[in-house]
């Protein structure tokens, strides 16, 4: 396997730190006894020793949790952690070639569409047979070099489709033989994800099909970067996620001879086709039988030849039902590509300019750059055409998308960047609910940062809506149209809800004003939300944000009244009538909820049943990779304290532990770990500690099991605050540290630096 690029290889590294940073890597010991214990069990001594019913049971039996099947596809414990040996999950039981049905309690072989009914007896034939090709190809890969290179495994492929034919194609024979052979074999149990991760590489895969040739390359990987196989699947499972499908779209409307709608495509930003006659096929779009329905809308709008149109139908549904957010898209002229992209939304029939291109899906298109592919044939007089039939085009996309991503500053014109800005990371999560459905609350613990990025979420929204940029990328003036002053309002508008928040502060209500006499007279007065939607409907063109911090502290059915109905996506713009005032309302699409919910005061499931419909949802829990390899005055290495800590409130805390966690957020200041060792015992002392006593209502014992006997005198029920003390820092360290002394050894601790004696600043490495 060549080299590596030296940016890929970078992301590697940097993703494999923050794995074992978090703690998501197992460990070699852990590993060996997972490897050992199916050993033992399933391995070639055990499946000799057995036959008949009892073979046919221990294989076969999805009911048996001691059968090879239920520890290949679930068993996931302390004895046996199968996910992390690469998932078989999901689809039928079909997949292993035998089961027994529940129902009826019958063997059952076949396929999903033509299973067939077999007896105990020939269950056991089976059975037999599975166990004998998994011998066989045992005994070929012990006979295998280390080491081997694609030709050798090209010869193992021909050798096991020969010597094992029923299984050597089925992800669960896979996962059996490198359970056995970790050294030998990857632990993708699927084709499509060996191909993928190879080119996300920048790799051209092996030319012959089959799940054993690539294998090779992801065991000289792992050699050359000196890792565990299981390691180097984690990784590369963190980086590239789930395959995605590569799309080409012409930019060319009448099979590549009329109006040419890039520029449109380009600043939408969106992926366009046209058959403006068939109009909205959002009904169909989910349906089963997508490309039937669409081939009889075009045989009625576009009569012609049955084969094209039969073609055609097959693009047009790839496009609005197949294609999925994540998707790469790039756009072409011919052999030109103008753009590349990914696909971030559903599809939808908008009527604008260009008409004739109304079906559309939104893309953001990441890079505008002008190339062609490596083979600029595939499918060129097409309008909607997946690739993948040439590698080579596939890295060379990869490569643009990697480029872009490691370029210093962005190379679109800052005319294109302004209309087709998207966000990243927990604001591009947010973003895509608010699409999708006008509202959404951000829940967790506290300290997670929920108020942060409802704030940045929404401030970076409006100032890409009005101006194209980023907020911090605005000048003065401009943030003061975002943010609003003491005499306007912004586009971005602020609230909290509390326990006497009502109807009348966020829809309309009656309070008291002094009239010009100097009397107090009560007026009927607009809340907060029923001005921002009369502005809203005042810029149609504009789109404007309300904050509401502590959501759940009100009572929100009350709060919003009829406004549950009109919140809705599809219910925007439909009026009622207002019972105070007797005002026609409605909510302009335009206007978007955002909440924040603290989930230590309540849970998301106690929220209203109409309401939780209407909003989605972002979660964010404690993330100690934010906190990098931080040290609190070189002595407690922030995230691995956090997350012990965490460990034990989890467990004893009971079962609604999870939404009482600590937030990262507490051990960080102004975006930045809190490195200062007089700062850090502040947050300890002022935040950690009461919000812990708070959760453990004065029981001590709970109290000292989750901060440590050294930090709690249980017997006279109090904190040692004396730690506290400048004076006693080191035996507050060493109370901290003690409960989990283990985190001394992880790598946020060795990389610390440590104070020197002098001045406690931090050194510096040496040249």
């Amino acid at each position: 396997m060549p080299a590596l690029d030296p940016r890929v290889e970078k992301s590697l590294h940097n993703i494999h730190d923050a794995l074992e940073q978090r703690g998501e890597l197992l460990s070699l010991e852990r590993i060996q006894a997972g490897y050992a214990a199916f050993r033992s069990r399933f391995g070639p001594d055990a499946l000799k020793s057995l036959d008949g019913p009892a073979l046919l049971n221990a294989m076969h039996a999805h009911g048996n949790k001691e059968s090879l099947v239920y520890w290949l596809e679930f068993k996931n414990d302390e004895e046996f952690p199968g996910q992390s040996f690469g998932s078989i999950a999901g689809g039928s039981a079909h997949k292993f070639g035998l089961f027994r049905r529940k129902e009826t309690n019958q063997w059952v072989t076949g396929s999903p569409t033509h299973d067939k009914n077999i007896s105990e007896a020939d269950a056991i034939t089976l059975a037999r047979k599975h166990r004998d090709q998994l011998l066989l190809g045992v005994a070929l890969l012990e006979a295998m070099q280390p080491g081997a290179d694609d030709n050798a495994y090209l010869a193992l492929q021909t050798e096991l489709e020969k010597q094992a034919s029923d299984i050597c194609g089925l992800a669960w024979s896979h996962k059996y033989w490198s359970l056995l052979f970790p050294e030998k074999l990857d632990d993708f149990h699927n084709e499509r994800f060996q191909r993928y991760n190879l080119l996300r590489l920048l790799e051209i895969p092996p030319p012959h099909d089959g799940l054993y040739v690539c294998a090779g390359r992801f065991v000289q990987l792992a050699a050359n970067m000196n890792w565990l196989m299981n390691h180097l699947t984690t990784v590369l499972n963190e980086r590239n996620g789930p395959p995605v499908r590569y799309w080409r779209v012409g930019t060319r409307l009448g099979g590549g001879e009329g109006d040419f709608i890039w520029p449109a495509m380009r600043d939408g930003p969106y992926a366009a086709i046209g058959w403006p006659e068939l109009g909205d096929l959002s009904s169909i779009a989910v349906g089963d039988q997508v490309k039937e329905a669409v081939r009889h809308l075009l045989e009625d709008k576009y009569p012609g030849d049955p084969r094209n149109l039969g073609r055609k139908a097959g693009e047009i549904r790839n496009f609005i039902a197949r294609m999925e957010d994540g998707d790469v898209v790039i756009a072409a002229d011919g052999e030109q590509v103008l753009g590349v992209g990914r696909a971030n939304g559903s599809y939808r029939y908008e009527e604008t300019e260009p008409a004739d291109a109304p079906h559309r899906r939104p893309v953001n298109w990441i890079s505008t750059d002008e190339w062609k592919l490596p083979n600029s044939a595939e499918g060129l007089r097409t309008t909607f055409f997946p690739l993948g039939k040439y590698p080579d085009n596939i890295t060379e996309i990869e490569r643009r998308l990697l480029e872009e991503d490691t370029a210093p500053a962005p190379k679109l014109s800052a005319a294109i960047t302004n209309r087709m800005q998207r966000l990243s990371g927990i604001p591009g999560r947010i973003q895509a609910i608010l699409e999708r459905k006008g509202q959404a609350i951000v829940f967790g613990p506290p300290g997670t940062g929920k108020t942060y990025w409802a704030r940045l979420t929404a401030l970076n929204l409006a100032a890409i809506g009005a101006f194209g940029r980023l907020f911090d990328k605005l000048a003065s003036g401009e943030r003061q149209i975002v943010e609003g002053t003491d005499q306007t309002a912004g586009l971005m508008r602020w609230c909290t809800f509390h326990p006497s928040y009502g109807y009348e502060d966020f829809i309309e209500g009656f309070r008291p004003q002094q009239n010009a006499a100097k009397q107090l007279v009560f007026e009927r007065c607009s809340g907060i939300f029923k001005k921002l939607c009369d502005d809203a409907r005042d810029s149609p063109n504009q789109k404007l944000f309300l904050v509401v911090d502590e959501i759940n502290r009100g009572d929100i059915p009350r709060i919003f009244g009829e406004l549950l109905t009109l919140l809705e996506k599809d219910k925007r713009g439909l009026e009622i009538t207002l019972p105070l005032s007797g005002d026609r309302f409605t909510v302009p699409t335009n206007v978007h909820l955002l909440g924040t919910m603290n989930t230590a005061d309540r849970s998301i499931a106690l929220l209203d049943t109409a309401l939780r419909r209407r909003f989605g949802f972002v979660e964010l829990m404690p993330d100690i990779s934010v906190l990098g390899t931080a040290s609190a005055g070189g002595s407690i290495p922030l995230g691995p304290w956090l997350a012990a800590l965490n460990d034990r409130l989890r467990e004893h805390l009971g079962r609604d532990a999870r939404n009482l966690q600590i937030g990262h957020a507490y051990l960080m200041d102004s975006g930045r770990p809190v490195a200062d060792f007089t700062h850090f015992v502040h947050v300890l002392a002022e935040d950690v500690v009461p919000l812990l006593e708070e959760y453990c209502y004065e029981d001590y014992g709970a109290l000292a099991r989750i901060l440590g006997p050294g930090l709690i005198d249980e017997a006279r029920q109090r904190i040692r605050e004396e730690l506290f003390a400048q004076n006693k820092w080191p035996e507050l360290v060493q109370a901290l540290l003690e409960p989990a002394p283990e985190i001394v050894t992880t790598s946020a601790a060795i990389t610390a630096p440590e104070e020197t004696e002098e001045t406690g600043d931090t050194e510096e490495p040496e040249a």
